[in-house]
């Protein structure tokens, strides 16, 4: 009975464990689906990151060259002005020879000759060398101030895409961080996951094991009982069927015994008052019972009297064999 409750109670169990399995299994699938999802998301930040690393490298590409253009203009600048250093050194020294040889002329003619030569008005080189280096330095200037100005806007462009990048990547990166935590979290509650999905699969198997050789032993226990019962239903039928034909020999009997009992009484109600000559009559064989007389056929003595005994023999046969016998004497 305790087995039945207790095999009850298991074939009970047995669907709460396989429900339980079942939510643990999509549990797991859903694990799974986040921790793709993250690696996706993941994918897609390392390729923003990627290509914002790119454009960064771009623009510093940009401002190195820009900075080599700026050194190149300055390197331009410096040999412009040397130039024009050199220009006026050559102009002085012009200046200087050419008020040399006028003195010297002046010198040498004196005043034999008073020549009057209408000529153009001499032209001012220092004016149109100031000019030209005025307006060499006005576009060396303008060019700078353009230069510098284009170079501050790309400079203040590039800085704010820095910055913008620079804000990207820290966000990406604490994203990044932050997925890669998730990940790894995901990643022991899914392995805490398998660990008890297995533990469970394994107590699951050991309680079927257990359960199928508890069934076993107690399917041959039944059968065992079923076999006893059918060989005690078998037993009470034979031992119905022994009751029925001793009921049958005892009915039989007690006809016999008052048959028996009446000729009895008949007999000695006829009997003379010195029965010398009379032979008692042989006795009567019945199944399993005897009645004979308690004196030899002789003649009896005169104040003699005639005694009747009922000797019962009760025997046991099972499968054609004697097993047990009893005898039993009854006076009448």
């Amino acid at each position: 009975m305790f087995h039945e409750f207790y095999f009850l109670c298991c074939l009970l169990t047995i669907p709460a464990a396989q429900a339980e399995i079942l939510l643990t299994k999509a549990e797991n699938s859903r694990l799974v689906l986040q921790i793709d999802n993250a690696k996706l998301a993941a994918d897609d930040f390392r390729t923003k990151y990627e290509t914002e690393l790119g454009m960064r490298q771009l623009v510093e590409a940009d401002t190195n060259s820009l900075r080599r253009t700026l050194d190149e203009l300055t390197l331009c600048k410096a040999d412009l002005e040397m130039q024009v250093e050199s220009l006026k050194e050559e102009l002085m020294c012009l200046k200087k020879n050419h008020e040399e040889e006028v003195n010297t002329l002046r010198c040498q003619l004196g005043d034999r000759l008073n020549v009057e030569v209408d000529a153009a008005p001499p032209v001012d080189l220092n004016k149109i060398l100031d000019e030209m280096r005025c307006q060499y330095e006005a576009l060396v200037e303008n060019n700078r101030r353009d230069v510098e100005a284009w170079f501050n806007t790309q400079t203040e462009e590039l800085n704010q895409q820095v910055v913008s990048s620079s804000e990207q990547l820290q966000c990406c990166q604490t994203e990044l961080i932050e997925l890669r935590r998730n990940v790894n979290a995901l990643e022991i509650e899914l392995q805490a996951q398998h660990s008890m999905r297995n533990s469970l699969e394994s107590t699951l198997a050991e309680t079927e094991a257990r359960y199928s050789s508890q069934l076993a032993q107690m399917q041959c226990l039944i059968t065992n009982v079923e076999s006893q019962l059918a060989e005690i239903r078998c037993d009470l039928e034979r031992q119905n069927q022994e009751y029925q034909v001793l009921l049958d020999v005892k009915a039989r009997l007690e006809s016999e015994i008052a048959t028996y009992r009446r000729l009895l009484e008949g007999e000695d109600c006829r009997l003379p008052a010195h029965p010398c000559a009379t032979e008692c009559k042989p006795a009567i064989r019945v199944p399993h019972i005897s009645s004979v007389p308690c004196a030899p056929t002789v003649p009896c003595a005169p104040a003699a009297q005639l005694s009747t005994q009922i000797r019962t023999i009760t025997e046991e046969i099972r499968d054609g064999k004697v097993i047990s016998s009893r005898e039993r004497v009854q006076p009448l």
